[in-house]
């Protein structure tokens, strides 16, 4: 059995509501053109009584933040009885929350930043003191949030106080973590199998909202391995943007799926990770509902994978459809 009719849910009400409706938009098109009947709703509820009136074998999820990647929309299509792409409830949850995020990682032994935790109820004062025990420079970063709203690299502290208010902006607990410079790279998971890695070259100094959706000087290399062994690989990896040394590609790849699978991810994510200066990997967050146009970083590295934007569609919709029909299975044994 396969799925026929799939409603796409796009927009919601969180701060990326915009890149949402591009992410549906560019969905719904790849489905309809690998042969499915496709509905699109625009979400701007916590209801969507839309789905009450119709015949839906998939929901597929392209929404972003909250209500989208928190499990929120999750538990909703769960009442209603309706199958849905990606993780389920417990996983978005965990991803969506960044601290949530690094304290499975830390637990399950996977490298990541340093960090700390603050609120917006300390002190100036005490929240400076805890930053210096850190050691500059730092990143803030809002807990639950996506496209990278609300972050400030530090690198001095009276630039601080401006990064607090902007931070906390989007939510009352902030998480620091210890600034690690070097090389930004991300790795699709599709289908428990680690995709092609993608490295992000940015013109400005991370990769912010703006070198996301709005800098045509941001780049993406499809990282590609070095021939011959790993003697020189951290002096080669340096100077040589998008190659890695074999070992390191292999490491980059097992991370990233040990990453979904501790967050206990399925069908699909994005995983995010900096290479240091001394070819060390940290862990920086896995993105459950990466965006979803034939630009953004899942469907590039499909691409490079040999699959299509509508083929990678389709695959995502089948495995929420296989999902949802074991699960039947299970509970009609039990």
């Amino acid at each position: 059995m396969k799925p026929k009719n799939i409603a796409v849910l796009m927009g919601g009400i969180s701060t990326e509501r915009e890149v949402s409706l591009r992410s549906g938009n560019a969905v719904a098109k790849a489905l309809t053109e690998a042969g499915f009947n496709v509905s699109c709703i625009d979400v701007k509820d916590e209801k969507i009584e839309e789905l009450d009136h119709m015949e839906i074998d998939v929901a597929f999820i392209a929404l972003h933040g909250y209500f989208g990647e928190d499990g929120g929309v999750q538990e909703l299509l769960e009442s209603k009885g309706i199958p849905y792409t990606g993780s389920g409830i417990n996983a978005s949850k965990l991803a969506m929350d960044k601290l949530a995020t690094k304290k499975c990682f830390v637990e399950a032994g996977l490298t990541t930043p340093d960090y700390i935790t603050v609120t917006e109820f300390q002190e100036f004062t005490e929240i400076q003191l805890e930053i210096n025990k850190l050691g500059l420079p730092v990143v803030l970063k809002p807990t639950r949030n996506g496209s990278s709203i609300g972050i400030s690299i530090i690198k001095d502290i009276k630039n601080l106080q401006t990064g607090l208010e902007k931070a906390f902006e989007f939510g009352y607990e902030l998480l620091i973590e210890k600034y690690i410079k070097g090389r930004e790279l991300t790795l699709g998971i599709l289908d428990d199998k680690a995709l092609p890695i993608i490295e992000i070259k940015t013109a400005v100094e991370f990769y912010n909202y703006d070198a996301k959706y709005k800098d045509n000087r941001t780049e993406y290399l499809i990282v590609k391995t070095t021939s011959g062994n790993d003697k020189n690989t951290v002096e080669d990896f340096l100077n040589n943007t998008g190659y890695l040394s074999p070992s390191l590609y292999n490491e980059a790849q097992e991370l990233a799926l040990n990453a979904h699978k501790v967050l206990g991810c399925r069908g699909f994510s994005r995983v995010d990770m900096l290479l240091d200066n001394v070819g060390k990997f940290y862990l920086l967050e896995v993105n459950t509902i990466p965006g979803f146009t034939e630009k953004s970083l899942l469907p590039k590295a499909a691409k490079a994978a040999g699959m299509s934007f509508s083929s990678l569609c389709k695959k995502i919709a089948e495995l929420a459809f296989q999902n949802s029909l074991v699960t039947t299975d299970a509970s009609i044994q039990n």
